[in-house]
């Protein structure tokens, strides 16, 4: 039986690499389970000590994954594989809804901001030994943090909130561990989580955020750290209410030993006030970017935690990048100060926007959801199929499994570009090509 998985080797590294090479082959298959550690000894006359040490490697490079005594087996997907590969290739004359990026015209113009911070340069160059974090920064970020309630910590900062992420798992967890992440949820933090070698253990979220019972099974799975988005949940708009706030934190208080890792990227664009839930345990932090409200490209988020978490990640930042260009921080200072959008004014755009899309589905009968941010999520029967119907009728949506571990079918759509006489041509075409209700004829 063992001959069948064509693994083999003498020395560990020889054995990842079988695995490997039979994984890129296609000889064994995602889901396939590896076999027992001890019997692969036995098979290769290896110590066991041998073989332990190649399924590490697997785990670690995201190839394996592992759920103690119910084994090893392969990833679904690789983790050289992203979830973006899943992503629609937009021909010639077809609107795209399916890149999640915000609005250009609701972001702040850079030139002065970038000017000012040229200038601030100029007059006091930032040089080794300058501390990481700007001190302007750190006063304007625990300031908004202090004004919805998020305790006194200490700040840092990092290259956007995936960076953040990464940098706190990595601080508490070992490879194997598992975290407990929203189903749907953020796709790159769904590739990042078995890249790192952690295991996924999904919860499902509804319009108010993830819903307790089914983190309450999580936790009881293992879950050693748990992954939730305050606001314009990623993909399905889920903000948490106070409601639902005071629901996981008396949960989240019965497990003081649990990471909290908080993202609120919807900070800045969206009017929902935030409830947090940061404090409740021994280690959390709260990550805020400004990738939506300043522009994908103007790369940094800031964090706030319990000291450990926060000196943790800063002292590992210290051995790689060192810090976050104070050029950047300087800019964000401007943008901040200066006031440079009006939140409710851009979440107001978005919302518009996509009330008007969720109100015209649903007189067509297609279920969609999208309390806040920039995405309406419309589960569907037949997910390949409705993404390629949009296709061919004008319009590129994002498929849900892109953001999926075991939750059903769905597709997401960004109203980010979309104009009011887009609405209803689109709202036809998704329910038409959901085959769910009746696609209405419009002028």
């Amino acid at each position: 039986m063992l001959g069948e998985y064509l693994i083999e080797g003498r020395r560990a590294s020889e054995i990842a690499a079988s695995v490997e090479r039979a994984v890129g082959a296609g000889r064994l298959q995602p889901g396939e389970v590896l076999p027992p550690l001890r019997e692969l000894a036995v098979y290769l006359e290896v110590n066991p000590n041998t073989v332990a040490a190649a399924y590490r490697s697997l785990r670690d490079r995201g190839v394996i994954e592992t759920a103690g005594r119910r084994g090893s087996r392969v990833r679904p997907r690789p983790a050289s594989t992203s979830r973006e590969a899943l992503r629609v290739e937009v021909p010639p004359g077809v609107r795209d809804a399916s890149d999640g990026n915000p609005d250009p015209s609701l972001l702040p113009p850079l030139e002065r901001a970038l000017a000012e911070a040229a200038a601030r340069s100029a007059r006091r160059p930032v040089l080794y030994g300058t501390p990481a974090l700007d001190d302007d920064l750190a006063v304007l970020a625990r300031a908004a943090f202090a004004a919805d309630g998020v305790p006194e910590a200490p700040v840092a900062v990092t290259s956007g909130s995936l960076d953040a992420i990464e940098r706190v798992l990595a601080a508490h967890l070992r490879p194997g561990d598992a975290v407990a992440v929203e189903d749907p949820g953020w796709g790159s933090l769904l590739d990042l989580i078995p890249a790192l070698g952690l295991r996924p253990v999904p919860v499902g979220v509804d319009d108010e955020g993830p819903i307790p019972e089914e983190l309450a099974r999580a936790i009881q799975d293992g879950a050693r750290a748990v992954v939730v988005t305050d606001r314009a949940q990623n993909p399905t708009g889920a903000a948490i209410d106070r409601a639902r706030a005071t629901e996981l934190r008396t949960l989240l208080a019965e497990y003081p030993h649990l990471l909290l890792i908080e993202d609120d990227h919807g900070h800045g664009i969206v009017d929902l006030p935030l409830h947090p839930l940061s404090g409740v345990t021994d280690h959390w932090v709260l990550v805020r970017s400004t990738a939506k409200a300043y522009g994908p490209d103007l790369r940094l988020a800031v964090l706030t935690g319990d000291e450990l978490t926060i000196d943790r990640v800063c002292g590992r930042q210290l051995l790689g990048p060192g810090w976050i260009s104070h050029l950047l921080q300087d800019t964000v200072v401007h943008l901040w100060r200066t006031s440079a959008i009006d939140p409710n004014e851009v979440a107001g755009a978005y919302g518009r926007r996509r009330d008007a899309l969720i109100r015209a589905l649903a007189e067509r009968g297609v279920r969609a959801r999208g309390r806040s941010g920039m995405n309406v999520w419309v589960p569907v029967p037949d997910e390949t199929g409705a993404v390629a119907r949009l296709l061919h009728a004008g319009w590129a949506v994002a498929p849900g499994a892109r953001f999926r571990l075991h939750s059903p079918p769905g597709i997401r759509i960004t109203v980010s570009g979309l104009s009011d006489d887009d609405i209803l041509p689109v709202a036809d075409a998704i329910a038409s090509a959901t085959g769910v209700g009746e696609a209405r004829r419009y002028e």
